[in-house]
């Protein structure tokens, strides 16, 4: 079996959570997906001493994998990104913070910031918009409009990555997409360098409904919270699912 079909599998099974997949990677002697994997992450199974995976909490990486490979001195990590998704449009957030975080890690101008917090809602409309809590995108002056898409197609690739990938010891090298629909259950696992290629090159551009894309990533309000605050952060989704589609 080549690496390409191996990079998608149905099975009848599914994963409820991380620890399923915790729990494969920990018993890959016996467990037939956790050494496809191990065979897309370019490991030679008879060359493996050890595995040992666990569970990741508050950053892009879900799960890291710890592979000792014999004759080697060092110990390989592999830290990866894992989305479960129960429908076929599975849209997944991938990033949310208040508008403030960004502006800080992406030394937002001034300018920018306000727009955003336009879009978010936590500035109030400065004229009469669709919705009375917030400015859509496509509801700015065009100067305005321009403005942002400009700021955002030079940092794109820094925003992409950051909000994918993230920074740091626990950047994730991986995205594994787990989608279970109906009683059928199938994976993908693919190199996040190919994810951001694939998520987040194309147009920035707004939307007719008046959304922002960077890509195949939508960059929007978060919305609900029943009114909280919280629902003036700004929130960044994909659809995982599509890479299904690429096989």
């Amino acid at each position: 079996m080549t690496t390409s079909e191996i990079g998608s599998k149905t099975a009848k099974d599914g994963f409820a959570n991380e620890d399923d997949i915790v729990k494969k990677f920990n018993n890959w002697r016996f467990d037939n997906k956790a050494r496809e994997w191990l065979l897309i992450m370019k490991y030679k199974l008879d060359e493996i001493e050890k595995v040992e995976a666990i569970k990741i909490i508050g950053f892009k990486t879900d799960v890291q994998v710890q592979v000792t490979v014999t004759l080697k001195k060092s110990i390989d990590i592999q830290n990866i990104q894992v989305k479960l998704v129960s429908t076929k449009n599975g849209f997944n957030q991938i990033d949310k913070h208040w508008v403030d975080y960004y502006v800080e890690l992406w030394e937002i101008p001034q300018k920018i910031e306000y727009l955003l917090k336009l879009y978010t809602g936590q500035f109030r409309p400065t004229k009469k918009t669709k919705d009375y809590r917030r400015m859509l995108a496509n509801e700015f002056s065009e100067e305005e409009q321009q403005i942002l898409l400009e700021w955002i197609k030079r940092n794109q690739s820094m925003i992409v990555s950051d909000i994918l990938k993230g920074r740091g010891k626990f950047a994730a090298e991986w995205m594994l997409v787990a989608q279970k629909v109906r009683g059928d259950a199938r994976w993908v696992l693919k190199p996040m360098n190919y994810c951001l290629n694939f998520f987040g090159n194309g147009d920035v551009l707004i939307t007719p409904r008046g959304c922002i894309k960077i890509g195949k990533i939508t960059m929007q309000r978060k919305g609900g919270d029943a009114g909280r605050n919280t629902a003036t952060m700004l929130q960044f989704k994909i659809n995982p699912a599509e890479l299904f589609l690429v096989q």
